[in-house]
């Protein structure tokens, strides 16, 4: 992360905004199937078919064990279930009545606090009116009255932070999923709809009906999530070419923010990454959507409006899979365990409050390192609640904090080498711009690479790390990649200064970059180490 940036930086920093995800896709569909007609459910051989659900009484037992005091315990106890679970794919809905499209907009169930299912298949012809289906992005939409979840293919996804679309979207809200962005004719969809009679807390005396079903399908060059961005490559060792190809593209594929940071790719197939101005964490899907991971990321204090930068910063996960954050507002390293409750692994160093931990990494044998300038307080090095007469480099084994060392005027970004015997640290410090190799247990360093007087408006930030060891760091003017042996192979030029990094996709071979305003992705021939 960096220092703080002017009000005339930020304003020379301001983006335009992506086409968005499906729900903010621009203007009209290109072509609609209505599923509330005869027409439009005989266009993709659909047929509704429809169940009352309803709340059965059965054995569970009471939260709480040894071994797991959040979860599930060994204390026999008597709770309530919806059936039946229809969501499934391949589930027998035969017996079930038959609606005429039209009978969607019957009012169905029996009133008060009600539940039921529609069930349809559809399969997508060649054209639709005179948009040709092949390649096109496919929206299915849903608006019941009171309330619906939507699953389609039997999947309802459960990551944290996604909200509408695919669950409960709000009282007459429209649901929107996505169903496909590249579209072909004869792709089958089974789509489940829960419908809910609400306010469920004060039952009401209507009953649920379907308001609107329909699949809207957009042009491919209209519903495009991601835009070519310029990329400018310095090649400055012929070496580069074996891992920046020869047709890397860069592509803009979130934007509209104030400040990005800290990004890290998950287990399920996305992206987290920080906004520390506006205090949350985000999460990107590949099919484009953004959403809200976390709000409050770093902070809830009554004076939150001293801080320029009060949200996390630098996110990874644990070797068994936790998220663990940096903390601004909050001076902290957290973790996030699996029924979401959350431990502090550090606070404080020696009896005194940490500054503002920034970036941080897990070595594979569980043990933590973290940088911790001031750059989050809200007079930075100046601040009188600053307690550390140093920066440090700090690890975190057994919930023991030491210090690793403290020469560092703005330590940030840091990763290991693939043997896990060097850890890099870059300083942010326009004086002395350094990436550090130290040894992570006797905090003996040197040197790995010097950029200091390097043109650029930044300092030293983000760093990774590839499979054979070569070195991306987010330092002046661009992403610097080094060879393991210390020598500079090229440096590529975004649209926006890059300021953290995290490889992603299934192979590990795409690189994420938060610049500031936006966050982009680049395809490259070698991949990353990323937290497994």
């Amino acid at each position: 992360m960096a220092p703080a940036m002017t009000s005339a930086q930020r304003t020379q920093l301001v983006a335009a905004r992506l086409p968005g995800p499906p729900e903010l896709l621009p203007g009209r569909p290109d072509a609609i199937v209505d599923l509330q007609t005869e027409d439009g459910a005989a266009l993709v051989g659909g047929a509704w078919r429809y169940a009352d659900a309803r709340v059965e009484e059965i054995d569970f037992v009471e939260v709480g064990s040894a071994v797991d005091p959040l979860g599930p315990g060994d204390l026999p106890n008597r709770t309530y279930d919806v059936v039946p679970h229809a969501q499934g794919p391949g589930f027998d809905d035969s017996g079930w009545r038959e609606l005429a499209p039209e009978e969607t907009m019957l009012r169905l169930g029996h009133g008060r606090v009600g539940f039921n299912w529609y069930r349809i298949t559809v399969r997508l012809p060649e054209q639709v009116g005179e948009l040709d289906v092949a390649g096109s992005t496919v929206v299915f939409e849903v608006v019941i009255d009171d309330y619906a979840e939507v699953w389609v293919n039997g999947e309802l996804p459960l990551a944290l932070g996604d909200t509408g679309g695919r669950v409960v979207g709000g009282f007459n809200a429209p649901n929107r999923v996505l169903l496909t962005q590249d579209a072909r004719p004869g792709d089958t969809f089974e789509i489940a709809v829960f419908g809910i009679n609400g306010p469920i807390s004060a039952s009401p005396h209507n009953y649920i009906w379907m308001r609107s079903a329909t699949l809207d399908l957009f042009a491919p060059e209209r519903a495009a999530m991601v835009e070519e961005a310029e990329l400018e490559i310095e090649e400055v060792d012929p070496r580069l070419a074996a891992i920046v190809p020869d047709d890397v593209r860069l592509e803009r594929v979130a934007g509209g923010f104030e400040f990005t940071e800290g990004p890290v790719w998950t287990r399920d197939g996305a992206l987290l990454f920080s906004s520390p101005n506006t205090n949350a964490i985000y999460r990107w899907a590949p099919a484009g959507a953004v959403s809200v991971f976390r709000p409050k990321s770093g902070y809830t204090g009554a004076d939150i409006g001293r801080y320029f930068q009060p949200g996390s910063n630098g996110l990874t996960f644990s070797p068994d899979g936790l998220l663990t954050m940096c903390q601004h507002g909050n001076r902290r390293v957290l973790r996030v365990n699996p029924h979401g409750d959350t431990t502090v692994l550090a606070d404080s160093f020696e009896g005194k409050r940490l500054n503002s931990p920034n970036d941080l990494v897990y070595r594979s044998d569980g043990t933590l390192f973290f940088t911790d300038p001031p750059f989050g307080l809200p007079a930075g090095f100046d601040d009188p609640e600053k307690e550390l007469p140093f920066s440090g480099v700090y690890r975190v084994r057994d919930g023991v904090v030491s210090l690793l060392t403290d020469e560092l005027e703005g330590p940030n970004g840091l990763a290991f080498s693939p043997d896990e015997r060097r850890l890099y640290v870059g300083n942010w410090d326009f004086d002395r711009t350094v990436v550090m190799r130290y040894d992570p247990d006797t905090g003996a360093g040197e040197v790995f690479f010097d950029m200091t007087g390097a043109p650029g408006e930044d300092a030293i930030d983000g760093i990774k790390v590839d499979v054979e060891g070569n070195v991306y760091v987010c330092g002046p003017g661009g992403i610097w990649i080094l060879s393991p042996d210390g020598e500079h192979l090229g440096t590529l030029r975004l649209p926006e200064s890059p300021h953290n990094l995290a490889f992603g996709d299934d192979d590990g071979r795409a690189l994420y970059v938060t610049a500031l305003t936006s966050v982009y992705r680049l395809r490259l021939a070698i991949p990353g180490i990323r937290p497994e």
